[in-house]
């Protein structure tokens, strides 16, 4: 589970992140990026709107991206807030389908070099 200090809880960040942060596409999600010069901990947060599926689908997904993040927090440099909103059809993917896509993009942008 991500600690507090590791996830997005302002509305006011979320909406930040996504007019203004770096946009990345996946066939089954969109990862918006913002660093910043600060030594705080990365951030992340999740959108899974209705469009994903029932509320069960909607929870798994939301699940499995905070697994994931968890798993990748290491690697992102300081001072990075993520957020992963998730798009429609992502609630029928398998995990490390799932887990390749998002990987990919956070690979190109966030993670250390």
């Amino acid at each position: 589970m991500l600690a507090r200090a590791n996830r997005l809880v302002r509305a006011d960040d979320y909406r930040r992140l996504v007019r203004r942060g770096r946009r990345f596409s996946t066939p089954h999600a969109v990862i918006y990026l913002a660093r910043s010069d600060s030594a705080q901990p990365p951030r992340f947060g999740f959108i899974v709107p209705k469009t994903v599926g029932v509320a069960v689908a909607r929870n798994l997904v939301r699940r499995r991206l905070k697994a994931l993040s968890y798993s990748v927090i290491t690697s992102v440099a300081p001072g990075t807030d993520v957020v992963i909103r998730a798009l429609p059809g992502s609630a029928q993917l398998g995990w490390d389908t799932l887990r390749a896509e998002i990987s990919e993009a956070l690979d190109g942008g966030v993670l250390r070099p």
